[in-house]
């Protein structure tokens, strides 16, 4: 699966775009089928491949705030060659309304 689509890459805003938003809007998922990780992108740089948005995992269930980057989520590799996915029925919505 494509993590990264041209739509998505248009659609996300720039990096430090949202910082003065107290609920910024979440543009994708991504998550982990093999365990409970999931990654909720709202600021991505195209020239870095480096997104900021909050992480959720059975380490941290109240999510944390932070960057990670397209190659991280690409490199990541599960059980029997899993992979992260893309939450292709994901649609945009506040922050606040984003659990893992």
């Amino acid at each position: 699966m494509e993590l990264m689509t041209e739509e998505l890459k248009k659609q996300l805003p720039a990096l430090y775009s949202q910082e003065n938003e107290a609920d910024p809007m979440v543009y994708a998922k991504f998550f982990t089928t093999w365990s409970s990780w999931s990654w909720f992108a709202y600021e991505y740089s195209p020239e870095e491949q480096l997104f900021f948005g909050k992480v959720f995992s059975e380490l941290c269930p109240d999510g944390e705030i932070g960057y990670f980057s397209l190659a991280e989520l690409e490199s990541i590799q599960g059980p029997i060659g899993l992979k992260i996915e893309r939450d292709i029925y994901f649609k945009p919505k506040k922050l606040s309304e984003c659990k893992g």
